[in-house]
């Protein structure tokens, strides 16, 4: 599509007007996502053909709220990629599972596969879907590639340039390398592919199937401020979207994570007063779902999230007494949280995981299975001299540590005090002995990698909550 000057602004004024619905209080965001569910249930290219794709916390959350305000609509999920306590949630809640795309040899594609075809999904799925052409060259993504380079667009971009385009120049360092004949620079080349391809083949495409299949259209659980590719297309689109090729609802567009969080508590309680609507799936007869006896969950929230709880307002003494003056004695909230996991998806997955602190998302695989972290991190592919590598490679070439243990005695880990106390809340943390232990020295925090004044740390064993 060529470049449109007029349009570009018409979508700057888009944002703007989402960016200050962001801002509103919780109780005009609930109320608008009710309105704008209801506006997509009853608008007439949807007349009510609708379902939930419903993966972690968030998109339950949405199916519950769905539910909670008269809009019964079924929910489907690709569970088998979920966590186990994930797919519990889902069992209970009656979610009809799908399965992956087919691959060439007739079967689900499995995660492994996927990688092995395509490539690691790491750093985002825009950075993944960049590096892929580079990593891919064509002659019809030749002006792709060199945007990719460069930032500077063709005729259908506007002869454009410092466009958003150019892949970063701290990536463009270590992944540029194919392009170096072609465009003269002398950047490194990743000795493993890269692909944007695995939620395609794993999720999206089973769900696009459905929707195609079952002439229905999906409410999602999506939200802007979770960053990302998909922040400025829901900002220009709002909440529902519908044209001749898609229809799709996203009602929490304007929630922050501390909306949802909150929403998430209030369905919590709505499910216990409701728990008996809900019916597992127990199979199928002649072509007909069958359905068992409902299964009344302790709690909505998945283990892998542990609970939802509120931390202490971050609020000098005197901001506290300002507060109780200037509210008739109320107390100040402080922020949700979950206890455990923030976010969840695929284990195999690596888009974010350069931005996260230690121990990340492999780490934790380790602590839970590490016959199964062995696997992800040297088992996956072979490369042309036939070695064994996984997303260890991935990750020693991408800058991001996964090799030493926080478990180890031996090896403890120089940690900031605002790390030891967030680790504190998963794992029984320990100091080591001797004099050099208990010193504090500044330095890089094995965690957040902030320049710290730190202190010696290692993980006993993991909190178990009751």
């Amino acid at each position: 599509m060529r470049w449109n000057q007029d349009k570009e602004r018409e979508n700057q004024e888009k944002i703007r007007d989402f960016q200050a619905k962001m801002t509103r209080g919780y109780a005009f965001k609930r109320a608008y996502a009710a309105r704008r569910a209801w506006e997509f249930y009853n608008h007439p290219e949807v007349a009510g053909r609708c379902y939930a794709a419903v993966g972690g916390l968030d998109s339950i959350t949405l199916f519950l709220f769905l539910r909670s305000i008269g809009i019964d609509v079924p929910a489907v999920s690709v569970s088998m990629l979920e966590d186990q306590s994930i797919q519990r949630i889902h069992r209970a809640l009656g979610v009809k599972g799908l399965k992956p795309a087919s691959s060439p040899q007739g079967r689900p594609y499995s995660k492994i596969e996927v990688i092995r075809g395509f490539g690691f999904p790491v750093l985002s799925k825009e950075a993944a879907r960049k590096i892929c052409d580079l990593q891919n060259p064509t002659e019809k993504n030749a002006t792709t590639r060199h945007a990719i380079m460069t930032g500077e667009t063709g005729e259908y971009g506007g002869f454009r340039t410092g466009t958003h385009m150019k892949l970063s120049q701290k990536w463009l360092e270590k992944f540029g390398g194919p392009e170096n004949e072609r465009e003269g620079t002398d950047y490194q080349t990743a000795p493993f592919p890269v692909s944007d391809k695995c939620c395609y083949f794993l999720k999206e495409k089973p769900l696009s199937s459905y929707t195609a299949e079952n002439g229905v259209f999906p409410y999602m659980g999506l939200m802007a401020s979770e960053e990302g590719r998909r922040k400025k297309t829901l900002a220009i689109h709002g909440c529902n979207y519908i044209t001749k090729s898609t229809r799709r609802s996203a009602p929490f567009a304007i929630f922050t994570r501390q909306d949802l969080l909150t929403l998430a508590l209030e369905m919590e309680e709505w499910y216990h007063g409701h728990w008996r609507e809900f019916r597992p799936i127990a199979g199928e007869e002649d072509g007909a779902e069958v359905y068992g006896e409902p299964i009344h969950l302790e709690t909505i929230v998945p283990a892998i999230y542990g609970k939802i709880v509120r931390d202490p307002p971050d609020m000098t003494p005197e901001e506290l007494e300002a507060y109780r003056r200037d509210h008739g004695g109320a107390e100040p909230e402080g922020p949700l949280r979950t206890t455990k996991a923030q976010r969840t998806g695929c284990q195999m997955c690596g888009f974010g995981i350069h931005l996260e602190r230690r121990p990340h998302r492999f780490d934790r695989i380790r602590y839970k299975n590490p016959r199964e972290w062995d696997m992800w991190m040297n088992h996956i592919c072979q490369d042309e001299d036939g070695a064994w590598y996984g997303w260890g490679r991935v990750l020693d070439y991408i800058g991001v540590g996964w090799r030493d243990d926080l478990f180890s005695r031996e090896d403890p880990k120089p940690l900031c005090a605002q790390c030891a106390a967030v680790l504190r809340r998963d794992f029984v943390m320990e100091r080591p002995a001797g004099i050099e232990a208990v010193q504090e020295k500044r330095g890089t925090c094995w965690s957040c990698g902030r320049k710290r004044s730190l202190a010696l740390w290692y993980a006993a064993e993991e909190v178990t909550e009751a």
